[in-house]
């Protein structure tokens, strides 16, 4: 189980998050994508729009992925780390299996989102849970040039 952020007492300031579950039914990928536009809308300085580009895929494959595979609740959280540098995207989902990352195959249609949050984040990593998986990856944030 998470501990909520505000859970022990500290003097520095709470790095930003936010998290949203689904209990039943299809999450909307879309509401997940605006999470993270919201979020990372919040931080200074600001990210480059390519670093907001690349956190929306992937967040996007991610929550996908747990859509289609894992039967029942889901969950996503998003927290940017306290250096301001990456955003810290995991989804927590019902199923045992490890997400596979098929090999690239430009005449494959679907089946490239693990080899995207690949090449877009800095690894992939799946914490076993009681009752399904986490899987986490970090994205990093540039600052917006001016």
């Amino acid at each position: 189980m998470d501990t909520p952020l505000g859970a022990h007492a500290t003097t520095r300031p709470r790095p930003l998050s936010y998290s949203r579950a689904w209990d039943t039914g299809v999450p909307r990928i879309a509401d997940a994508r605006d999470a993270v536009a919201a979020l990372l809308s919040r931080v200074r300085p600001a990210p480059a729009r390519r670093s907001v580009q690349d956190a929306r895929l992937v967040v996007s494959e991610l929550v996908t992925n747990a859509a289609l595979h894992a039967p029942g609740p889901c969950a996503l959280r998003l927290e940017l780390t306290p250096d301001g540098a990456a955003l810290r995207v995991s989804v927590t989902d019902s199923s045992a299996e490890p997400p596979r990352r098929r090999p690239p195959d430009p005449l494959r249609v679907g089946g490239h989102g693990l080899f995207l949050v690949a090449l877009l984040s800095r690894g992939l990593e799946v914490t076993w849970l009681p009752h399904g998986k986490r899987v986490t990856a970090t994205v990093p944030l540039t600052a917006e040039e001016e």
